[in-house]
């Protein structure tokens, strides 16, 4: 058994159990199991016809980036994530992660086979990464800090784990924790206006994964914190500053893509706020003072169709159970 979250090595006892918030996240993660197959896309197709020329845009775009995203967040959890958390039960945890985030990508898949039945159109959208100016600074600077720890087999100095923390901050923070949040915000405005209810009956999914997803990695580096309160120093926190600054810089470029057309509701300006907002509740789950001091500017999101949804910020989930429905209020916090 090593004595750290950190420590190199393979820790394979479950019992005594050294880390019972972990497993706990594990099995509410298993309720909170859905199929792609439950999620009714085709109720969208009308919806699709009758957007607008900046519309249209912005859901293609959006799709893009979704085709994607999750698998770059896989490849980190399998690559970085899973190799250094020296923990069963955290293991476990992020192996059901790695299952959700299998369903979102073929979540996303069969929402481009339907939404793009033009087989060029959808390789377009697959090679988004290579293509689309917003959505490639985007994947380089996941693609930087996947980098960033992958010649680290073992965590053996402080500054080694300092980066990997780095890496974990990036992943919760800045890619689950804004780049999604970004996106989720476009389904939600759509959906706001009466649009693409399916899309955004699968995102309420998909966005309860997510919110686990960062609860657990803000658990993982409040308890790696807690063995080691020298891990934080100041550089860190300017680190970590200078981190989300850009994440909000390559968001904001990817809101002036979707929403250069002009979209009638949402502007430029607004996006930018919210994200804004989201930077600094990150910043906050970390202990470290907000950048912006900005206002969540979308009343739309303070309130959705989500099942049971945990509010992350909590910490902790309440109430995830397979098949419950139901209205969540958000509050401000989101």
């Amino acid at each position: 058994m090593t004595g750290l979250l950190l420590d190199p090595g393979m820790d394979l006892t479950l019992r005594p159990m050294r880390y019972p918030g972990f497993y706990d996240r594990y099995r509410d993660a298993i309720k909170n199991t859905w199929t792609v197959e439950e999620v009714d896309l085709h109720s969208d197709l009308k919806d699709l016809a009758r957007l607008t020329r900046a519309e249209r845009h912005l859901v293609g775009r959006l799709v893009a980036f979704f085709a994607t995203g999750d698998t770059i967040v896989a490849n980190n959890l399998v690559l970085n994530l899973y190799k250094h958390v020296n923990s069963p039960e955290g293991r476990l945890y992020l192996s059901r992660q790695l299952f959700e985030e299998a369903v979102h990508v073929q979540f996303y898949l069969t929402l481009l086979d339907t939404y793009l039945p033009d087989e060029e159109e959808r390789f377009a959208a697959f090679a988004a990464v290579e293509n689309i100016p917003s959505i490639r600074r985007k994947a380089e600077f996941c693609f930087r800090w996947i980098s960033s720890i992958g010649e680290l087999d073992e965590l053996r100095t402080v500054e080694d784990r300092r980066r990997f923390l780095l890496n974990l901050v990036c992943f919760a923070a800045c890619i689950e924790g804004l780049f999604f949040y970004g996106a989720f915000a476009y389904v939600y405005f759509l959906r706001s206006r009466g649009l693409l209810n399916g899309l955004a009956s699968g995102t309420n999914w998909v966005f309860r994964d997510e919110s686990m997803h960062m609860a657990f990695a803000f658990d993982v580096i409040e308890v790696a914190r807690a063995q080691e309160p020298g891990l934080f120093d100041a550089q860190m926190e300017i680190d970590v500053r200078a981190m989300l600054a850009e994440a909000v810089d390559c968001e904001v470029a990817f809101a002036e893509d979707l929403l250069g057309g002009g979209v009638a509701g949402m502007s430029i300006a607004d996006m930018r706020a919210y994200l804004e907002h989201v930077a600094d509740r990150r910043l906050a789950l970390l202990g470290i003072d907000p950048m912006y001091g900005t206002a969540n500017p979308f009343a739309f999101m303070e309130l959705q169709d989500v099942q049971e949804l945990s509010n992350f910020f909590e910490r902790r989930v309440s109430a995830y159970q397979v098949g419950v429905t139901g209205d969540v209020t958000f509050g401000e916090d989101f």
